[in-house]
């Protein structure tokens, strides 16, 4: 792909952008309607308020961060004082101009002299507006212009696919083959695709509905249950962060850690035990069967705040006073064989939550999701977003009757107030990409580290001397009968799948992210979608691709 945006000044270094946390960013443009590439491109990457480029001063007073794009013509009725204003004001202001004529007429280089950071592009289109806008935030290198001011690529491209030597019209037939046969089989309504290679998004498409009835269309940027992904894009991340800060170790056990399992069978269970699943813990417990009369109502009362769904509460403090418990009491086998458990993740978020004092679901905002720009990735959804967004899953017939919208499917997170270690997450699949695109970049993301490389090689590599598995983490599976995740994955790929039908696999030999989002427990449990082994079919499809350019 040909970047052709220039950086004339650069002002703080503050081109690419780093950790988006700390920007609170007004794009200021004098139509919205001429410059919507510019802004969709953005908002691929961050949170931001759309202002008007005349009412800057008034309507960008509380962003910190002033992204000004226009060609010559509008921006020659910005008034120099008010962009002289929002700098004395301490604001952070990036000029983007799109010029009409070629970079060789410019006359005199920068503008603003020293005051902005400016950057220019020698044409306007929808590809010049994004090109521009992916320089801003390093998703795409400059390369061009005054060799000092040139960048390197630190976030994801999305270019789709452009350069990337691979035949993609024939994967993208072969791909909506195959989520064609789900949706007509009843496998899942809906489902939203994605593949990242090398950096750029080489494929993203949504297919289906939300539910069969086909009300409304499936849109990439779908939040999604994610079900167990939560284990590795929620809780593992916070138990990397502690472990490599050593505030945990995890030749440790529960019972250092947690004292109300000092006086259980469990207190001498290694925390890496935990994490691999060999502790011998119970796999399930179906926690909403032991309810009692009067443990859920309708309506919330001073005595019933847990939301488990839309009109449906459970009695305050349930998980702490009868869920733990039951957890910590149950039997376990001698440990060392591999046997999956949400107990497992239960018992690490409570860790964590002693060793922070924070909740996980905030901690895990403030150490990853807010600085890498994981829009929409978070618990309990239907309190930051609207639920037309949020794709739904279950009707479920038995425990909270009603259709879950944006509520966690699995029954033990909902009732633990819907964050829970093993469930609970929800996101788009593009806020899995670039978690995705972190653990590949072995801990860097948008310039700035989050996690030590031999942190993300500890946690995603084989650890168990009984099991395929990482700490925390699902990966390619040996045994060739099983064709796990996929028939031509290799034996570097890790990731996790999700019970709402759901997975990312994340493969460093060819520098690849494949994420598979749907709600195939719509509108009831089926088991369609591993059946008709779709997630793996399209997996496939990708690798074909890649294997027949080399």
């Amino acid at each position: 792909i040909t970047n052709k945006t220039h950086l004339l000044y650069n002002k703080n270094k503050s081109i690419p952008f780093g950790r988006l946390d700390e920007l609170k960013i007004a794009v200021a443009v004098p139509s919205k309607a001429k410059y919507k590439a510019f802004i969709d491109q953005i908002e691929r990457y961050a949170e931001i308020t759309v202002i008007d480029l005349n009412e800057m001063n008034e309507q960008g007073k509380l962003s910190n961060t002033i992204i000004v794009a226009g060609n010559p013509s509008d921006l020659s009725y910005m008034n120099a004082a008010l962009l002289n204003q929002a700098v004395s004001n301490n604001k952070n202001v990036i000029v983007c101009r799109f010029l009409d004529s070629e970079v060789s007429k410019i006359q005199g280089g920068s503008q603003y002299g020293g005051r902005v950071s400016e950057l220019i592009y020698p044409e306007f289109s929808d590809a010049a507006q994004q090109n521009l806008a992916m320089s801003v935030f390093g998703g795409l290198a400059i390369t061009q212009g005054n060799s000092k001011l040139r960048t390197t690529q630190t976030r994801i491209q999305y270019s789709n696919g452009q350069g990337s030597g691979l035949d993609l019209a024939r994967m993208s037939q072969k791909i909506d083959a195959i989520a064609a046969e789900a949706i007509r089989e009843h496998a899942t309504p809906g489902m939203v695709v994605m593949a990242v290679k090398n950096g750029q998004v080489i494929f993203e498409k949504a297919y289906g509905n939300h539910t069969y009835e086909a009300r409304q269309k499936t849109q990439v940027n779908d939040i999604f249950d994610l079900a167990s992904i939560s284990k590795i894009a929620g809780t593992t991340p916070v138990i990397m962060k502690l472990q490599e800060e050593n505030a945990i170790n995890l030749d440790s056990t529960m019972g250092r850690y947690l004292w109300d399992v000092k006086s259980t069978n469990k207190k001498d269970i290694k925390l890496r035990t935990v994490l691999l699943h060999e502790a011998g813990f119970t796999p399930y417990i179906p926690f909403y069967r032991n309810l009692k009369a009067g443990d859920v109502q309708s309506i919330p009362s001073e005595t019933h705040q847990v939301q488990l769904a839309d009109n449906s509460y459970l009695r305050n403090n349930y998980y702490q006073e009868v869920m733990w418990p039951q957890m910590m009491n149950s039997d376990i086998k001698p440990p060392g064989n591999y046997v999956y458990s949400d107990i497992s993740m239960y018992v690490m978020k409570e860790v964590a939550e002693h060793i922070t004092s924070i909740p996980m679901d905030e901690y895990v905002q403030q150490i990853l999701y807010r600085p890498i720009g994981m829009k929409t990735a978070g618990y309990n959804p239907r309190t930051r977003f609207d639920k037309s967004r949020i794709v739904p899953t279950e009707n479920d017939t038995s425990f909270r009757k009603v259709l879950l919208e944006g509520y966690v499917h699995d029954q033990g997170a909902a009732m633990a107030g819907g964050v829970a270690g093993h469930a609970g997450l929800f996101a788009s699949a593009n806020d899995l990409a670039i978690f995705g695109q972190l653990l590949l970049n072995r801990g860097e993301y948008g310039g700035s580290r989050y996690f030590k490389g031999n942190t993300v090689d500890l946690f995603t590599s084989n650890q168990s001397k009984t099991s395929r598995r990482g700490l925390g983490f699902d990966r390619f599976d040996p045994d060739p009968k099983k064709e796990y995740p996929s028939k031509l994955a290799n034996s570097s790929v890790y990731g996790h799948t999700g019970y709402t039908g759901t997975c990312i696999w994340v493969d460093p030999k060819h520098q690849l992210i494949y994420i598979f989002l749907s709600n195939r427990v719509h509108p009831q449990v089926s088991t369609k979608l591993l059946n008709l082994n779709i997630r793996s079919r399209i997996q496939d499809a990708i690798y074909e691709t890649i294997n027949e350019a080399k």
